[in-house]
């Protein structure tokens, strides 16, 4: 955005004056909401207090008293004859006792206090507009349900399920770990036994549990930039001083990296690196090798989170980092099962087998009970090689609804977008030739029945861009929403 001045700040900073919660603390909360999911990149220059106060309807004194909180955690910067910018993370100060995440006590009128957390708000939205877009999410519509069904019943209908629980549980248990081991080794090219090898119910809990184990307040975590809020969000939690650098044509920036790493001592590097989020490019064979070499130059632990790998369409996929790394250096995460319903997908890490020891311990509270029921239909549902007929069937719907939505945007929006044809996931990056406000746009879509929620679009001075996620729209919806899209890009940029 050119001007502080224009920056929509009452589309993004709600305060809530009957709320009880202190209003320089909402004002708080909501920049560091709004920083951590890009509305204030890194490097924006402020408003003055006077100017700002009147736009956000706060007496001047109670944005004072925010902003002197922001500093002092670390959030933006004032300099003399200059002004207040958002801390350029590079720049950010290397604190020992500043926790990102830090915790305040909430003021209530409900018998007791409690701790606030300024860093894990949730940033998603619901709309019922007709017409929706989001970051790449799976149809539900064509979710199998009549497989599992039949094993899920069949299951229930054992009786000998149901005794010597204990025992069935841990044998089940590590039958199943048997079996994903085994097709993690086939389709990603991994080499895991079941000891290197932990699953969860979820890929946030997977990142959340290994994030806990792997960094401690005030390590230096390397993440690519633009970045995913929500991976973000939960590394800050940790307390962790975050270094961005930048992703070029293909993949981030390895030099910018290796001078990070001379001159400082990284603990993490978060990457994304055979589909990057939110730009969705692979990192290429020439920096793969260097980042492995990196790694085990100046230590830094590569945590790879192959968020979306059920979503590719050749025949020969990009193979993950930990298919490479022989010096055990990458902490390998993902997600299994993005494709059937809900409760039956999985979050996994794959990882040397004392570290996966160390992440089971947190496992037991967090998650103490195993599904004994939901692993043996999973079980069955690998070995009968459904899982493979589905992915098939999957992957033909989704290439062709991805050479759809490029079709339609070619022929809409020509010489108004530029993007690549991605080769796996259900989203495209779009970047925007022309330079508007998307807040703005956003709200002209949602007249006219098109939600384009907040956490898609990205905007900085010199970029204007979009993830589009495809996989949930027919041909039809997509005619539709696309439409929508020109229409209102003509309204705004006249």
């Amino acid at each position: 955005m050119d001007s502080p001045v224009e920056i929509p700040f009452k589309s993004f900073i709600q305060l809530k004056p009957e709320e009880n919660t202190a209003l320089y603390l909402q004002i708080v909360f909501e920049f560091i909401k709004a920083i951590q999911t890009g509305f204030l990149p890194e490097g924006t220059k402020l408003p003055g207090t006077r100017i700002l106060c009147k736009v956000l309807a706060v007496n001047r004194n109670t944005l004072i008293k925010a902003f002197q909180d922001l500093e002092s955690q670390g959030w933006i910067e004032t300099l003399p004859n200059k002004g207040t910018f958002i801390l350029s993370q590079q720049k950010q100060k290397n604190k020992t006792d500043f926790m990102a995440a830090k915790e305040i006590t909430a003021e209530t009128n409900i018998g007791f206090s409690f701790q606030h957390s300024t860093i894990l708000e949730n940033p998603t939205e619901i709309s019922n507009l007709p017409y929706q877009f989001n970051d790449g999410m799976p149809d539900l519509r064509l979710m199998q349900t009549d497989v599992l069904a039949r094993l899920y019943v069949s299951k229930l209908k054992r009786r000998k399920t149901f005794k010597a629980y204990e025992q069935i549980q841990l044998r089940s248990h590590l039958n199943f770990k048997t079996h994903f081991s085994n097709y993690l080794n086939l389709t990603r090219g991994i080499r895991i036994s079941t000891s290197n090898l932990l699953t969860t119910s979820s890929h946030e809990i997977a990142l959340y549990l290994v994030t806990k184990v792997l960094i401690a307040p005030g390590d230096k975590v390397v993440v690519a930039s633009p970045g995913y809020y929500m991976s973000n969000m939960t590394l800050t939690n940790t307390g962790a001083q975050i270094i961005s650098i930048p992703v070029n044509e293909d993949g981030i920036d390895t030099k910018r990296l290796k001078e990070i790493c001379e001159t400082s001592v990284i603990r993490v590097l978060y990457l994304t690196s055979s589909y990057h989020y939110p730009t969705t490019i692979p990192l290429s064979a020439k920096k793969r090798m260097e980042v492995l070499e990196l790694a085990n130059q100046y230590g830094f632990v590569i945590l790879e989170d192959d968020y979306d790998f059920d979503f590719h369409y050749d025949n020969n996929p990009v193979l993950p980092l930990a298919a490479f790394d022989s010096n055990q250096k990458v902490v390998y995460i993902g997600s299994f099962g993005k494709s059937l319903p809900s409760g039956f997908s999985y979050g996994f890490v794959a990882a040397p087998s004392e570290f996966i020891k160390e992440l089971e311990k947190h496992q037991n509270i967090l998650e103490p009970g195993i599904d004994v029921l939901k692993e043996q239909v999973l079980t069955e549902w690998i070995t009968e090689g459904e899982v493979h007929r589905l992915s098939k069937k999957n992957k033909k719907i989704y290439k062709e609804r991805r050479d759809q939505f490029i079709s339609i945007l070619n022929e809409k929006l020509n010489g108004s977008i530029t993007f690549k044809i991605p080769p796996r996931g259900l989203a495209i990056w779009v970047e925007w030739l022309d330079h508007f406000n998307l807040i703005t746009f956003q709200k002209e879509c949602s007249d006219k029945g098109l939600f384009l929620p907040k956490t898609i679009l990205y905007q900085t001075k010199n970029l204007t861009a979009t993830r589009l996620g495809f996989g949930h729209l027919e041909k039809e919806e997509m005619e539709k929403a696309i439409s929508i899209l020109k229409e209102c890009l003509e309204i705004i940029t006249r």
